[in-house]
Protein backbone atom coordinates (compact mmCIF):
# COMPACT_ATOMS: atom_id res chain seq x y z
CA UNK A 1 0.00 0.00 0.00
CA UNK A 2 1.72 3.31 -1.17
CA UNK A 3 0.53 5.44 2.00
CA UNK A 4 2.29 8.72 0.04
CA UNK A 5 0.01 8.46 -2.76
CA UNK A 6 -2.97 8.01 -0.58
CA UNK A 7 -2.21 10.88 1.41
CA UNK A 8 -1.94 12.98 -1.84
CA UNK A 9 -6.03 12.03 -2.17
CA UNK A 10 -6.74 13.96 0.92
CA UNK A 11 -6.54 17.71 0.70
CA UNK A 12 -6.72 18.49 4.08
CA UNK A 13 -3.56 16.37 4.92
CA UNK A 14 -1.16 19.51 3.49
CA UNK A 15 -2.09 22.47 5.47
CA UNK A 16 0.04 23.44 8.63
CA UNK A 17 -1.36 24.08 11.65
CA UNK A 18 -0.13 26.65 13.83
CA UNK A 19 2.93 26.94 11.59
CA UNK A 20 3.63 23.28 11.59
CA UNK A 21 2.47 20.44 9.09
CA UNK A 22 -0.64 19.10 10.28
CA UNK A 23 -0.73 15.21 12.08
CA UNK A 24 -4.13 14.00 11.83
CA UNK A 25 -4.51 11.63 14.95
CA UNK A 26 -8.42 12.30 15.59
CA UNK A 27 -9.81 9.14 13.22
CA UNK A 28 -11.25 7.76 15.43
CA UNK A 29 -14.24 10.90 15.59
CA UNK A 30 -13.76 11.36 12.57
CA UNK A 31 -11.81 10.83 9.47
CA UNK A 32 -10.32 13.02 6.55
CA UNK A 33 -12.34 12.49 3.12
CA UNK A 34 -10.62 12.32 0.00
CA UNK A 35 -10.83 14.52 -3.12
CA UNK A 36 -13.40 11.59 -5.18
CA UNK A 37 -15.61 11.66 -2.26
CA UNK A 38 -15.83 15.62 -1.89
CA UNK A 39 -16.20 15.66 -5.24
CA UNK A 40 -19.51 13.15 -5.56
CA UNK A 41 -21.03 15.15 -2.69
CA UNK A 42 -20.11 18.66 -4.70
CA UNK A 43 -21.24 16.62 -7.84
CA UNK A 44 -24.80 15.48 -6.98
CA UNK A 45 -25.49 18.99 -5.59
CA UNK A 46 -24.28 20.94 -9.11
CA UNK A 47 -25.74 18.39 -11.75
CA UNK A 48 -28.20 16.01 -9.78
CA UNK A 49 -30.15 17.93 -7.08
CA UNK A 50 -33.54 16.60 -6.79
CA UNK A 51 -35.47 14.03 -4.44
CA UNK A 52 -35.16 10.42 -4.81
CA UNK A 53 -38.19 7.95 -5.53
CA UNK A 54 -40.88 10.81 -5.90
CA UNK A 55 -40.56 12.00 -9.78
CA UNK A 56 -39.56 11.12 -13.14
CA UNK A 57 -37.57 13.34 -14.86
CA UNK A 58 -34.41 12.63 -15.49
CA UNK A 59 -32.90 14.83 -12.49
CA UNK A 60 -34.81 12.66 -10.08
CA UNK A 61 -34.18 9.45 -11.78
CA UNK A 62 -30.27 9.75 -11.82
CA UNK A 63 -30.21 11.28 -8.15
CA UNK A 64 -32.25 8.03 -6.98
CA UNK A 65 -29.87 5.95 -9.21
CA UNK A 66 -27.13 6.92 -7.74
CA UNK A 67 -28.31 6.93 -3.96
CA UNK A 68 -29.62 3.51 -4.85
CA UNK A 69 -26.53 2.31 -6.16
CA UNK A 70 -24.88 3.68 -2.79
CA UNK A 71 -26.85 1.00 -1.02
CA UNK A 72 -25.60 -1.84 -3.36
CA UNK A 73 -22.00 -1.15 -2.83
CA UNK A 74 -22.53 -1.01 0.97
CA UNK A 75 -24.22 -4.30 0.92
CA UNK A 76 -21.18 -5.47 -0.99
CA UNK A 77 -18.74 -4.28 1.16
CA UNK A 78 -19.90 -5.65 4.58
CA UNK A 79 -21.35 -8.50 2.94
CA UNK A 80 -24.73 -8.22 3.37
CA UNK A 81 -26.55 -11.05 1.51
CA UNK A 82 -29.20 -8.78 0.25
CA UNK A 83 -29.76 -4.68 -0.53
CA UNK A 84 -32.71 -4.69 1.27
CA UNK A 85 -30.93 -5.36 4.80
CA UNK A 86 -28.93 -2.55 4.17
CA UNK A 87 -30.92 0.62 6.03
CA UNK A 88 -29.34 4.15 5.61
CA UNK A 89 -28.94 5.96 8.83
CA UNK A 90 -27.17 9.37 10.23
CA UNK A 91 -24.77 6.91 11.79
CA UNK A 92 -23.84 4.34 14.10
CA UNK A 93 -25.60 6.52 16.89
CA UNK A 94 -29.33 6.64 14.52
CA UNK A 95 -28.92 2.50 13.77
CA UNK A 96 -28.54 1.82 17.23
CA UNK A 97 -31.39 3.76 18.24
CA UNK A 98 -33.56 2.49 15.31
CA UNK A 99 -32.84 -1.08 17.01
CA UNK A 100 -33.48 0.16 20.36
CA UNK A 101 -36.62 2.17 19.90
CA UNK A 102 -38.51 -0.69 17.36
CA UNK A 103 -36.88 -4.18 18.12
CA UNK A 104 -36.40 -3.04 21.75
CA UNK A 105 -39.73 -2.09 22.53
CA UNK A 106 -40.96 -4.78 20.74
CA UNK A 107 -39.35 -7.32 22.32
CA UNK A 108 -38.03 -6.59 25.55
CA UNK A 109 -40.37 -6.76 28.51
CA UNK A 110 -40.19 -6.61 32.60
CA UNK A 111 -37.89 -9.34 33.70
CA UNK A 112 -36.01 -9.70 30.66
CA UNK A 113 -32.40 -9.28 30.42
CA UNK A 114 -29.91 -6.84 28.69
CA UNK A 115 -26.64 -7.53 28.20
CA UNK A 116 -23.30 -5.25 27.40
CA UNK A 117 -20.05 -4.51 27.98
CA UNK A 118 -18.18 -1.99 30.21
CA UNK A 119 -16.04 -0.50 27.78
CA UNK A 120 -19.04 0.71 25.47
CA UNK A 121 -19.38 4.47 23.58
CA UNK A 122 -22.46 5.89 25.36
CA UNK A 123 -24.22 5.41 21.83
CA UNK A 124 -24.37 2.15 23.40
CA UNK A 125 -25.11 2.12 26.26
CA UNK A 126 -27.28 4.82 27.46
CA UNK A 127 -30.15 3.85 24.45
CA UNK A 128 -30.31 0.31 26.53
CA UNK A 129 -30.28 2.30 29.34
CA UNK A 130 -33.63 3.87 28.63
CA UNK A 131 -34.96 0.46 26.94
CA UNK A 132 -34.82 -0.53 30.44
CA UNK A 133 -36.14 1.83 32.28
CA UNK A 134 -39.46 1.73 29.61
CA UNK A 135 -39.64 -1.95 29.81
CA UNK A 136 -38.49 -3.26 33.22
CA UNK A 137 -35.54 -5.06 31.95
CA UNK A 138 -32.12 -5.73 33.48
CA UNK A 139 -29.13 -4.42 32.32
CA UNK A 140 -26.13 -6.81 32.80
CA UNK A 141 -22.33 -6.32 31.81
CA UNK A 142 -19.69 -7.88 30.83
CA UNK A 143 -16.53 -6.63 32.69
CA UNK A 144 -12.82 -5.51 31.61
CA UNK A 145 -9.36 -7.63 32.48
CA UNK A 146 -6.69 -5.39 33.43
CA UNK A 147 -5.48 -5.90 29.93
CA UNK A 148 -8.86 -3.91 28.21
CA UNK A 149 -10.07 -7.08 26.79
CA UNK A 150 -13.57 -8.45 28.06
CA UNK A 151 -13.80 -11.13 30.81
CA UNK A 152 -15.17 -13.94 28.29
CA UNK A 153 -14.80 -16.33 31.16
CA UNK A 154 -18.17 -14.59 32.37
CA UNK A 155 -19.88 -14.33 29.38
CA UNK A 156 -22.11 -17.95 29.81
CA UNK A 157 -22.85 -17.06 33.53
CA UNK A 158 -24.20 -13.79 32.66
CA UNK A 159 -25.96 -15.56 29.47
CA UNK A 160 -29.33 -16.73 30.48
CA UNK A 161 -32.67 -17.35 28.92
CA UNK A 162 -33.70 -13.87 30.00
CA UNK A 163 -31.35 -12.21 28.16
CA UNK A 164 -32.53 -10.66 25.35
CA UNK A 165 -30.39 -8.80 23.50
CA UNK A 166 -26.43 -8.77 23.69
CA UNK A 167 -24.60 -5.20 22.11
CA UNK A 168 -21.42 -4.61 22.32
CA UNK A 169 -18.49 -2.77 20.67
CA UNK A 170 -16.48 -4.72 18.18
CA UNK A 171 -13.49 -2.42 18.40
CA UNK A 172 -13.27 0.19 21.52
CA UNK A 173 -12.93 3.62 20.92
CA UNK A 174 -10.47 3.93 23.95
CA UNK A 175 -8.62 0.64 24.10
CA UNK A 176 -8.18 -0.12 20.62
CA UNK A 177 -9.59 -3.91 21.79
CA UNK A 178 -10.63 -5.88 19.04
CA UNK A 179 -13.50 -8.31 20.43
CA UNK A 180 -13.89 -11.91 19.30
CA UNK A 181 -17.28 -11.17 17.38
CA UNK A 182 -18.16 -14.34 15.96
CA UNK A 183 -17.35 -15.99 19.80
CA UNK A 184 -19.75 -13.67 21.32
CA UNK A 185 -22.35 -13.82 18.79
CA UNK A 186 -21.90 -17.84 19.17
CA UNK A 187 -22.85 -17.37 22.75
CA UNK A 188 -25.92 -14.89 22.58
CA UNK A 189 -27.76 -17.07 20.22
CA UNK A 190 -26.77 -20.23 22.14
CA UNK A 191 -29.89 -18.40 24.67
CA UNK A 192 -31.59 -17.38 21.95
CA UNK A 193 -30.45 -13.71 22.20
CA UNK A 194 -30.20 -11.36 19.71
CA UNK A 195 -26.79 -9.94 19.29
CA UNK A 196 -26.29 -5.85 17.77
CA UNK A 197 -22.55 -4.73 16.96
CA UNK A 198 -21.59 -1.04 17.09
CA UNK A 199 -19.17 -1.36 14.17
CA UNK A 200 -18.74 2.42 13.96
CA UNK A 201 -14.87 1.66 14.86
CA UNK A 202 -14.08 -1.56 13.27
CA UNK A 203 -15.92 -1.31 9.59
CA UNK A 204 -14.02 1.64 8.63
CA UNK A 205 -10.02 0.03 9.46
CA UNK A 206 -10.81 -4.06 8.88
CA UNK A 207 -13.16 -6.26 7.18
CA UNK A 208 -16.07 -6.85 8.25
CA UNK A 209 -18.47 -9.46 7.15
CA UNK A 210 -22.14 -9.24 8.51
CA UNK A 211 -22.47 -13.02 7.44
CA UNK A 212 -19.30 -15.08 8.26
CA UNK A 213 -19.89 -12.98 11.75
CA UNK A 214 -23.69 -14.06 11.75
CA UNK A 215 -24.65 -10.88 12.61
CA UNK A 216 -28.27 -9.68 13.55
CA UNK A 217 -27.55 -6.20 13.99
CA UNK A 218 -24.71 -3.83 12.88
CA UNK A 219 -24.36 -0.06 12.81
CA UNK A 220 -21.54 2.46 11.75
CA UNK A 221 -20.88 5.52 10.23
CA UNK A 222 -19.91 7.14 6.79
CA UNK A 223 -17.96 9.67 8.50
CA UNK A 224 -15.48 7.77 10.13
CA UNK A 225 -14.82 5.97 6.59
CA UNK A 226 -13.56 8.54 4.55
CA UNK A 227 -17.21 9.53 4.42
CA UNK A 228 -19.45 12.64 4.50
CA UNK A 229 -21.04 13.21 8.03
CA UNK A 230 -24.43 12.53 7.81
CA UNK A 231 -24.10 8.77 6.80
CA UNK A 232 -24.02 5.70 7.55
CA UNK A 233 -25.84 2.46 7.60
CA UNK A 234 -27.53 -0.08 10.09
CA UNK A 235 -27.53 -3.41 8.74
CA UNK A 236 -30.40 -6.12 9.99
CA UNK A 237 -31.31 -9.46 9.41
CA UNK A 238 -34.31 -9.88 6.48
CA UNK A 239 -36.59 -11.33 9.34
CA UNK A 240 -35.55 -9.15 11.96
CA UNK A 241 -36.29 -6.20 9.91
CA UNK A 242 -39.82 -7.54 8.53
CA UNK A 243 -41.00 -7.82 11.93
CA UNK A 244 -40.26 -4.33 13.29
CA UNK A 245 -42.16 -1.13 13.13
CA UNK A 246 -41.17 1.85 11.43
CA UNK A 247 -38.80 4.44 13.27
CA UNK A 248 -40.04 7.29 12.27
CA UNK A 249 -43.50 8.54 10.11
CA UNK A 250 -43.21 10.31 7.00
CA UNK A 251 -43.22 10.60 3.42
CA UNK A 252 -41.59 7.29 1.23
CA UNK A 253 -41.76 4.92 4.22
CA UNK A 254 -45.40 4.68 3.48
CA UNK A 255 -47.03 2.16 1.07
CA UNK A 256 -50.30 3.85 1.01
CA UNK A 257 -52.09 6.37 3.46
CA UNK A 258 -55.73 7.22 4.44
CA UNK A 259 -57.62 9.36 7.04
CA UNK A 260 -58.09 5.65 8.89
CA UNK A 261 -54.29 4.96 9.07
CA UNK A 262 -51.31 3.88 6.85
CA UNK A 263 -49.38 0.68 5.57
CA UNK A 264 -45.80 0.58 5.65
CA UNK A 265 -43.52 0.53 2.58
CA UNK A 266 -41.01 -2.57 1.67
CA UNK A 267 -37.69 -2.73 3.22
CA UNK A 268 -35.42 -0.85 3.66
CA UNK A 269 -37.23 2.09 3.08
CA UNK A 270 -39.89 1.58 5.64
CA UNK A 271 -37.04 2.59 7.62
CA UNK A 272 -36.16 6.16 5.47
CA UNK A 273 -38.62 7.95 6.63
CA UNK A 274 -38.31 11.71 4.46
CA UNK A 275 -35.81 13.14 2.45
CA UNK A 276 -32.63 11.64 3.32
CA UNK A 277 -29.24 12.52 3.21
CA UNK A 278 -29.21 12.36 -0.10
CA UNK A 279 -25.63 13.66 -1.43
CA UNK A 280 -24.23 12.19 1.97
CA UNK A 281 -25.17 8.77 1.05
CA UNK A 282 -23.99 8.93 -2.24
CA UNK A 283 -20.61 10.32 -1.29
CA UNK A 284 -20.44 7.33 1.03
CA UNK A 285 -20.97 5.34 -1.84
CA UNK A 286 -17.97 6.67 -3.35
CA UNK A 287 -16.26 6.26 -0.21
CA UNK A 288 -16.62 2.77 0.05
CA UNK A 289 -15.74 2.50 -4.05
CA UNK A 290 -12.03 4.07 -2.63
CA UNK A 291 -11.72 2.25 0.38
CA UNK A 292 -12.83 -0.98 -1.55
CA UNK A 293 -10.21 -0.26 -4.27
CA UNK A 294 -7.23 -0.02 -1.55
CA UNK A 295 -8.42 -3.35 -0.01
CA UNK A 296 -9.51 -3.84 3.40
CA UNK A 297 -6.17 -5.92 4.11
CA UNK A 298 -4.06 -3.96 3.24
CA UNK A 299 -5.61 -0.80 5.20
CA UNK A 300 -5.69 -3.12 8.52
CA UNK A 301 -2.16 -4.65 7.61
CA UNK A 302 -0.59 -1.01 7.66
CA UNK A 303 -2.71 0.32 10.98
CA UNK A 304 -1.25 -2.95 12.66
CA UNK A 305 2.20 -2.17 11.71
CA UNK A 306 1.76 1.77 12.52
CA UNK A 307 -0.08 1.04 15.95
CA UNK A 308 2.89 -1.36 16.92
CA UNK A 309 5.75 1.40 16.01
CA UNK A 310 3.36 3.65 17.84
CA UNK A 311 3.18 2.03 20.79
CA UNK A 312 7.11 1.18 20.99
CA UNK A 313 7.43 4.76 20.65
CA UNK A 314 5.54 6.17 23.38
CA UNK A 315 6.47 3.54 25.95
CA UNK A 316 9.81 5.25 25.18
CA UNK A 317 8.32 8.42 27.31
CA UNK A 318 9.25 8.24 30.87
CA UNK A 319 5.48 8.70 33.08
CA UNK A 320 3.63 8.22 30.23
CA UNK A 321 0.55 5.27 30.52
CA UNK A 322 -1.33 3.40 27.82
CA UNK A 323 -4.41 2.42 28.65
CA UNK A 324 -5.04 -1.42 27.32
CA UNK A 325 -2.53 -3.87 26.10
CA UNK A 326 -4.97 -6.36 24.48
CA UNK A 327 -3.28 -8.63 21.69
CA UNK A 328 -6.18 -7.91 19.45
CA UNK A 329 -5.94 -4.20 18.71
CA UNK A 330 -6.58 -1.55 16.32
CA UNK A 331 -5.19 1.88 15.83
CA UNK A 332 -6.81 3.56 19.08
CA UNK A 333 -4.12 4.39 21.72
CA UNK A 334 -5.32 6.45 24.88
CA UNK A 335 -2.39 7.58 27.18
CA UNK A 336 -2.07 10.11 30.08
CA UNK A 337 1.19 11.43 30.72
CA UNK A 338 1.95 11.49 34.87
CA UNK A 339 1.56 15.43 35.95
CA UNK A 340 0.15 16.94 32.93
CA UNK A 341 -3.80 16.97 32.39
CA UNK A 342 -4.97 15.91 28.97
CA UNK A 343 -6.28 18.74 28.16
CA UNK A 344 -3.40 20.38 28.66
CA UNK A 345 -1.21 17.91 26.94
CA UNK A 346 -3.66 18.04 23.79
CA UNK A 347 -3.41 21.98 23.35
CA UNK A 348 0.60 21.50 23.44
CA UNK A 349 0.49 18.85 20.60
CA UNK A 350 -2.22 21.29 18.49
CA UNK A 351 0.97 23.92 18.91
CA UNK A 352 2.81 21.84 17.01
CA UNK A 353 0.39 20.70 14.85
CA UNK A 354 -0.66 17.14 15.79
CA UNK A 355 -4.25 17.03 16.29
CA UNK A 356 -5.64 14.94 19.47
CA UNK A 357 -8.19 14.09 21.16
CA UNK A 358 -8.62 14.53 25.05
CA UNK A 359 -11.80 13.54 27.55
CA UNK A 360 -13.43 10.96 28.17
CA UNK A 361 -14.32 10.11 24.34
CA UNK A 362 -17.85 9.53 25.01
CA UNK A 363 -17.14 6.25 27.22
CA UNK A 364 -17.22 7.90 31.24
CA UNK A 365 -17.82 4.57 33.00
CA UNK A 366 -15.00 2.91 30.86
CA UNK A 367 -13.09 5.94 32.33
CA UNK A 368 -14.18 5.69 35.81
CA UNK A 369 -13.03 1.78 35.23
CA UNK A 370 -9.90 2.79 34.39
CA UNK A 371 -9.59 5.46 37.29
CA UNK A 372 -9.15 8.39 35.20
CA UNK A 373 -11.64 10.85 34.50
CA UNK A 374 -9.78 11.65 31.11
CA UNK A 375 -7.30 10.43 28.87
CA UNK A 376 -5.17 11.64 26.04
CA UNK A 377 -6.10 9.57 22.50
CA UNK A 378 -3.88 9.36 19.26
CA UNK A 379 -5.76 6.98 16.50
CA UNK A 380 -4.59 5.83 13.24
CA UNK A 381 -5.79 5.33 9.40
CA UNK A 382 -4.67 4.55 6.22
CA UNK A 383 -3.07 7.95 5.65
CA UNK A 384 -1.08 8.04 8.82
CA UNK A 385 2.77 7.72 8.79
CA UNK A 386 5.51 6.83 10.92
CA UNK A 387 6.93 10.73 10.70
CA UNK A 388 3.35 11.86 11.99
CA UNK A 389 3.86 9.74 15.26
CA UNK A 390 7.17 10.94 15.39
CA UNK A 391 5.40 14.39 15.86
CA UNK A 392 3.20 13.37 18.47
CA UNK A 393 6.03 11.74 20.09
CA UNK A 394 8.10 15.18 19.53
CA UNK A 395 4.97 16.81 20.90
CA UNK A 396 4.59 15.04 24.35
CA UNK A 397 8.07 15.26 25.39
CA UNK A 398 7.91 19.30 24.58
CA UNK A 399 4.87 19.30 26.43
CA UNK A 400 6.87 17.12 29.71
CA UNK A 401 9.35 20.04 29.01
CA UNK A 402 6.79 22.78 29.49
CA UNK A 403 4.84 21.69 32.37
CA UNK A 404 7.90 20.01 34.38
CA UNK A 405 6.57 16.83 34.41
Amino acid sequence: MDVERIRDDFPALHQRVNGKPLAYLDNAATSQKPQVVIDAERDYFEHDNANVHRAVHTLSSRATLAYEGARDKVRRFINAPVRESVVFTRGATEGINLVVYTWGRGNVQEGDEILLTEMEHHSNLVPWQLLAQWSGATLRYLGLRPDGTLRLEDLDALLTRRTKVVAFTHMSNVLGTINPVAEIVAAAHRVGAVALVDGAQSVPHMPVDAQALDLDFLAFSGHKMCGPTGSGALYGKRHLLEAMDPFLAGGDMISSVSLEGATWNELPWKFEAGTPSIAQQIALGTAVDYLSDIGMEAVFAHEQELTAYALDRLGSIPGLEVYGSAPQRGGVISFNVEGIHPHDLAQVLDQEGVAARAGNHCAQPLHRRLGQPASCRASLYLYNTEDEVEALVRGIRLAKTFFGA
